[in-house]
């Protein structure tokens, strides 16, 4: 396993994997169930929820790069869960991000 140590496997690592993982598995039951036509938002291109996915996963990963260049990481809040869980700032940036996927796929 020391090839992946690189990798930064923390628990909020293994979360995002984990939604990611949860969200494909979810669009794809939902496209099975409810096939949808590409509908033209505010881009004015076709677009379908795989293209609103993918436009709001490049948007939530430019807004953590941002966060992290400007606001960093630092710990915001001690949870008193356990020995104390510590909250990073980037939990702020993942809820902005959240809103704006949101606002993706309701627009585009």
């Amino acid at each position: 396993m020391d090839h992946l140590a690189w990798m930064a496997w923390t628990p909020a690592t293994g979360l995002f994997f984990a939604l990611l993982a949860a969200t494909l598995l979810a669009m794809t039951l939902l496209a099975l169930a409810k096939p949808e036509a590409e509908r033209v938002g505010v881009l004015g291109i076709p677009t379908t929820r795989g293209d609103r996915l993918f436009i709001s996963l490049i948007i939530a990963a430019v807004i953590h790069l941002a966060w992290i260049g400007v606001v960093g990481v630092n710990t915001i809040a001690t949870l008193p869960i356990g020995g104390g869980i510590k909250l990073s700032s980037l939990w702020l940036a993942t809820a902005i991000s959240l809103v704006v996927a949101a606002g993706i796929f309701r627009t585009v």
